[in-house]
């Protein structure tokens, strides 16, 4: 999934599309892989946390701690929970999780310098089975008027949409993310379907600098 993680009455109505789709597959996923942008830390690679779960109002999620152990052995890991302190891109994520899925482990991965690449090679070490969901963290265009965002955006979509892992950071501030799931969703030959795109114009802000939302599901092919 690709799904956005600003403020939710901003971007919350988008991502709950995507969710919504979660829940006849609750039985079945027992894991997600959750990756998002640093926004307030810069750092070589790739965070984990170091802790053994994450909370929200709605309870504790058990992290994968047995993941974390196999990552934090490669150079573009480092585990660091200040990173992950005051980070919200991962964190937004949680209540919608809890409340599609069962019960299920998590293992969020925070990215900084590091290329699509050496995610996606990381991502492969640790996503090998069919109960592992993986789950994208981004917004689109930030600060641009109504038109320009929609005119920008759809461009942006439309390289999503042919599977093009040449976004920038200034096209979706999870570029890495997305990028990087392009790259394994070309490999497997998945498909890809666009459920909602919208702007904070469109929902709770005004139109003079919106920020762009999108939410996708990317799926073996039918």
């Amino acid at each position: 999934m690709i799904v956005p993680h600003a403020g939710y009455i901003y971007s919350g109505e988008i991502a709950s599309r995507a969710y919504s789709y979660l829940k006849q597959q609750a039985d079945r996923i027992k894991r997600v892989i959750l990756i998002g942008p640093s926004h307030r830390y810069f750092f070589q690679g790739c965070a984990l946390p170091g802790v053994d779960y994450f909370a929200t109002p709605l309870g504790q999620i058990p992290i994968d701690t047995q993941s974390v152990e196999i990552l934090r052995k490669i150079d573009d890991i480092e585990v660091s929970d200040q990173a992950h302190a005051f980070e919200h891109c991962l964190e937004v994520q949680l209540p919608f999780l809890q409340r599609c899925l069962n019960e299920f482990t998590l293992l969020p991965i925070l990215t900084s310098d590091v290329s699509p690449k050496t995610v996606a090679r990381i991502i492969n070490s640790v996503w090998q089975d069919e109960n592992t969901l993986l789950v994208i963290s981004s917004d689109l265009s930030h600060y641009h008027s109504y038109t320009e965002a929609q005119t920008l955006d759809q461009q942006t979509c439309s390289l999503i949409e042919h599977f093009e892992p040449t976004l920038k950071p200034e096209q979706a501030c999870g570029s890495t993310g997305i990028n990087t799931l392009l790259l394994l969703a070309k490999e497997r030959d998945y498909q890809l379907k666009r459920v909602e795109q919208k702007n904070s114009g469109d929902t709770a802000g005004d139109k003079e600098r919106v920020v762009g939302y999108v939410s996708y599901l990317i799926s073996e092919p039918e």
